[in-house]
């Protein structure tokens, strides 16, 4: 918890931050490498002077790069060029699903917002390309996580980039294709005999060593400004439509803190008048794994006690047993008039299919929990199908190819000639 002593600090003369505040308490710090309040614990989050994000227009977005840097007056770091460490994210597609749509009964557009596209083909490179450009300022010299697969990529790659030594930490039991793709960046990689509970405690424990103190952990003590990088894939939705904001939207949740930042992305549109809210306000809905569904059980109990899980199941990229965010997760879902669901892996595996066969996207797990909870939405009446709605898929489905492999391939065995691809069918 403590703030690491830097030699350099975020420019506030060009960021619109303006300082760290508690979500619990609303205690005010600096802008520094510090993730929870000295007063009650609570996690932190950057403030911004509003008089500054007001002053940007849709004119200046729109002739920015085509990458999250386009957002760049509306995030705590970035501002000058020269001083990101990225890889340049963002602007991925929005991808009309019609098919999709008429097979669940939706009548009004439905869209997939697709992240697989980034360049290490999940959302993660939008949260550690901001939390790295903001180490760089802080003076860190090497940086590192705690990562169910997709965040130790992003970071592995990030760093190799910059030309930056690099150490994550990953679940021993974690899917291979996340690790020889975090591997193959040349950093160092400690696989963890535990959860990613466990090994994000340990994370919390090596961030207060003196050998650990030149270390940026993107999801430990520069959290707050790696979790504004998630802002930006409801910038971009919004911008995508036309500047502005869907009546719902259905996100996945680990902690928690993906959800809470598009509501927040989407809150700021409206407050600095870029956009305005849609009639009724806008609907957040939220989908869980049934092997790791903290909070959406707490959604369904009534109550705000979200009691940590053992994970399981194949969506590990979700699989936070003891969600960070989990509590404001819930607060913007019933602020909002949204819901929360959870999917087993059948349903995920399913999932997966529908959105593949009907789109033309290939998720990975957590993709096809979000699908097949807005299967689970429609069908139980909490998602409205007259309206608008947006689904994201935060990740690439060749990276957790075992999940379906089991259950597709070729459809036809023939020989090599017209006979046999007449006997099977193939010549009508």
């Amino acid at each position: 918890m403590t703030s690491t002593l830097v030699t350099s600090g975020i420019d506030t003369s060009a960021s619109p931050a303006r300082a760290l505040v508690c979500r619990a308490c609303s205690a005010r710090y600096p802008l520094a490498a510090q993730h929870a309040c000295y007063e009650c614990f609570g996690p932190l989050e950057v403030d911004y002077d509003t008089a500054a994000l007001a002053t940007v227009t849709r004119e200046q977005i729109e002739a920015g790069p085509n990458n999250i840097w386009r957002y760049a007056a509306l995030l705590p770091a970035g501002q000058d060029p020269a001083s990101r460490v990225t890889l340049d994210p963002g602007l991925t597609p929005l991808v009309a699903a019609p098919h999709l749509a008429a097979e669940l009964g939706i009548t009004a557009p439905l869209w997939v917002k697709d992240d697989s596209a980034n360049p290490t083909h999940s959302f993660k490179d939008r949260v550690v390309s901001v939390a790295l450009t903001a180490a760089r300022a802080l003076g860190f010299t090497r940086f590192a996580c705690a990562s169910t697969g997709n965040l130790a990529n992003s970071v592995a790659a990030h760093a190799a980039r910059a030309g930056v030594p690099s150490v994550v930490f990953i679940p021993s039991d974690l899917e291979q294709g996340k690790v020889i793709t975090t591997a193959v960046y040349g950093g160092e990689l400690v696989a963890i005999d535990g959860s990613y509970d466990d090994v994000n405690r340990l994370c919390g424990e090596l961030v207060e060593t003196d050998e650990f103190e030149d270390t940026a952990f993107v999801n430990v003590n520069v959290r707050p400004y790696y979790a504004e990088g998630s802002k930006t894939l409801g910038y971009e939705v919004a911008e995508q439509l036309g500047w502005r904001i869907p009546a719902q939207v259905v996100i996945p949740m680990a902690s928690g803190e993906l959800l809470t930042k598009i509501d927040k992305a989407f809150s700021e549109l409206v407050e600095i008048g870029l956009v305005e809210a849609p009639a009724g306000g806008w609907k957040v809905f939220g989908a869980q794994s049934a092997g790791c569904n903290p909070i959406a059980t707490a959604l369904h109990a009534e109550t705000d006690t979200i009691i940590p899980v053992k994970p399981t199941g194949i969506a590990k990229s979700l699989n936070i047993g003891d969600p960070a965010a989990g509590l404001y997760a819930l607060e913007a879902v019933r602020r909002t008039g949204g819901w929360m669901e959870y999917v087993d892996d059948d349903e995920i595996r399913a999932g997966i299919r529908d959105l593949a066969r009907t789109t033309g996207v290939f998720a990975e797990t957590a993709g096809g929990v979000t699908v097949a909870v807005l299967r689970k939405l429609v069908e139980s009446g909490r998602l409205d199908p007259t309206a608008e709605t947006v689904v994201f898929n935060t990740g690439e489905g060749l990276k957790t190819i075992d999940a379906v492999a089991g259950q597709v391939g070729p459809t036809h065995h023939i020989k090599p000639s017209l006979r046999a691809a007449r006997d099977a069918g193939l010549l009508g």
